[in-house]
């Protein structure tokens, strides 16, 4: 899995979040002060914010950045599902689905669906919806 997400300003608390539930870590987070972007029309608060950062586990990549005011807009995750296969079985994908729904809201829950093996959807508290299946 391999996903590019956008936040309004809590990215790195999101890809802290994603390493705690997926059993990763966060190996990249490069900041906006210091780079191209480090000008007058950044504000000082947004210095500090993430300009890219990457999560990693289990061989997967979470990557994802702020977007500073007026360079875009993060309305929400229409039309997008972050899809989660977990290799290590039932147990494990219900750990990472029940971490994952913390402080979120379940839209399906984890369970054996009628195609076979355990699947479950949700939104997490950052408002990216995920799906997560298992063998």
């Amino acid at each position: 899995m391999d996903c590019y997400l956008s936040f309004h300003g809590n990215c790195e608390e999101a890809l802290n979040f994603y390493a705690q539930c997926l059993g990763g870590k966060v190996t990249t987070l490069m900041r906006f002060e210091g780079s191209p972007m480090d000008g007058k029309e950044l504000s000082p608060e947004w210095k500090k914010k993430v300009m890219h950062g990457t999560v990693e586990a289990e061989g997967a990549q979470i990557m994802g950045s702020d977007v500073p005011p007026g360079m875009g807009s993060v309305s929400g995750y229409n039309g997008i599902t972050v899809s989660l296969w977990v290799k290590g079985g039932v147990d494990q994908a219900r750990k990472a689905f029940d971490a994952l729904a913390a402080g979120g809201q379940v839209k399906m829950p984890f369970a054996p669906p009628f195609w076979g093996g355990h699947f479950g959807m949700l939104t997490d508290k950052f408002g990216v919806p995920w799906m997560v299946s298992c063998e």
